[in-house]
C-alpha cells in the first residue's frame, strides 16, 4: 500500500507542475488578480501535500501504520481543498464548505504524520 502513495505524490507533483505552468502561461489573461491568487493558493497546497504523501508512503514503508491514514487525509484533503479552490476561481462558484472541509483534512493528516513519527 505505501507504494501507491508514493505513486500518487509524484503524480499529485507532476499534476502541480502541469497546472502551475498552465496557470503562467495560460491563466494570467483570463482571470482577475483575487482569482489568479487562489489558482496560486491552491498549486501551493497540491505541491506541498504532494511531497507529505511521499513522507507518508515512506513512513508507511517503515511500518508506521498511523502514516497510511495521514496519507489519506492528504490525498482527500488535496482534492477537496484545491478541488474546490481551483472550480471557484474557474466558473466562480463556490462549494460551500468544501474547501475548508479539505484544510481541516489536511491539517489533519500533519497531525497523523507526526503521530506516526512519535510512535515505534
Amino acid at each position: 500500500m505505501h507504494r501507491f502513495w508514493l505513486i500518487t505524490g509524484a503524480l499529485a507533483g507532476l499534476i502541480a507542475v502541469g497546472l502551475s505552468a498552465w496557470a503562467a502561461h495560460g491563466l494570467p489573461a483570463r482571470l482577475e488578480p483575487a482569482r489568479m491568487a487562489a489558482v496560486q493558493n491552491a498549486l501551493t497546497m497540491q505541491g506541498w501535500h504532494a511531497l507529505a504523501l511521499l513522507i507518508a508512503g515512506l513512513m508507511a514503508e517503515r511500518g508506521r501504520h498511523l502514516a497510511h491514514f495521514a496519507a489519506a487525509t492528504f490525498l482527500a484533503g488535496m482534492i477537496l481543498f484545491c478541488g474546490a479552490v481551483w472550480l471557484s476561481a474557474l466558473s466562480g462558484q463556490s462549494l460551500g464548505p468544501i474547501a475548508p472541509s479539505g484544510g481541516m483534512l489536511l491539517m489533519l493528516g500533519w497531525a497523523l504524520l507526526a503521530l506516526a513519527a512519535a510512535r515505534r
